[in-house]
């Protein structure tokens, strides 16, 4: 039975991925300091024998006993709500939290997945973006401590692969959404069913011409499943190419609550929020195979009846 790491294991992306991991039959060790994590995501797995959960700020140093064979990062505050609030902790688990990690790999010989993100491209002036493509980010914006620790962790995790030789992946998430999403984590999906769920009209930042790209959290799993799972080094996008304008994304989930005619409120775009968000995904199809199965219609629809099982309200349009 293989053992796996999986760290910010109570997170949206970190406990589907242990389930997943559970699922292909191995040992599974969930890493979580809580400030973003909740248990409810996982408490499903605690009745297993193949899971096992340490509640540890990753930030600090990191043990595990025994044999480890891989070991996936996924520790970070990933919403601007969160790493607005909570600057020095994200910095610090991308800096400090994935040397730790990797110094762990290192000891134990296990392979190593780091979640990067399509920030790393800030506000880009490629579009789509492709791997090669170097980025557009203000290192002192705003928004520079969580783009700016993920471009260090993808630089140090390159640096052990290079000169350690330790066995290392790095994906490149796209916006990605699904059940288990914070109702309160400041992005748009959430944002969006919340309010259309309350029967509240819509809040657009920016004119609304922006776009997004978004990707069904099971097709984001098998992405990284097939990421660890190969021989390749490089950075890998993972994400789905179809792109839509906000206002498009409003007009969608109202007719999906069943609230067509809801307001749409416009206010001004966040400072460096990326006006484009498309992945160039050919690496992805070429390398690992892979490119997303769920339409963004089904991946709604299911989004939609967990959001209405979580959203606090008296009354629930449909």
């Amino acid at each position: 039975m293989k053992k796996i790491l999986i760290t910010g294991a109570a997170g949206f992306l970190g406990s589907h991925l242990c389930d997943r991991f559970i699922k292909e039959g191995c040992h599974v060790v969930g890493m979580d300091n809580l400030i973003t994590g909740d248990m409810n995501n996982i408490e499903h797995l605690f009745p297993l024998e193949q899971f096992e959960f340490h509640h540890h700020d990753v930030s600090k140093f990191v043990h595990v006993p025994g044999d480890l064979d891989y070991i996936l990062h996924f520790a970070s505050p990933a919403s601007p709500i969160d790493y607005l609030k909570m600057p020095i902790q994200t910095m610090k688990v991308g800096a400090l939290g994935t040397h730790n990690l990797l110094g762990l790999a290192k000891a134990k010989g296990a392979r190593m997945l780091i979640a990067s993100t399509s920030e790393v491209y800030g506000d880009p002036l490629q579009h789509p973006q492709t791997e090669e493509y170097w980025g557009n980010v203000n290192p002192i914006g705003p928004r520079g401590v969580y783009d700016e620790a993920k471009r260090f962790q993808e630089a140090i995790t390159m640096a052990y692969h290079t000169f350690h030789g330790v066995e290392t992946r790095i994906v490149r998430i796209f916006n990605t959404y699904g059940p288990r999403m914070r109702v309160d984590d400041g992005r748009v999906m959430p944002a969006f069913f919340s309010q259309a769920i309350r029967g509240e009209g819509l809040t657009i930042f920016g004119d609304g011409s922006q776009t997004r790209s978004f990707c069904y959290v099971d097709d984001l799993i098998e992405g990284i499943y097939r990421l660890l799972m190969s021989d390749y080094t490089q950075p890998v996008n993972v994400g789905n190419p179809h792109e839509i304008t906000m206002t498009q994304f409003a007009e969608e989930v109202m007719a999906m609550v069943g609230n067509p005619d809801a307001t749409l409120t416009y206010h001004p775009l966040p400072q460096d929020d990326p006006k484009k968000r498309r992945p160039d995904i050919s690496r992805a199809k070429e390398v690992l195979g892979w490119e997303p199965k769920v339409s963004r219609e089904e991946g709604m629809r299911r989004t939609y009846e967990y959001f209405k099982t979580v959203v606090p309200t008296t009354q629930t349009i449909n």
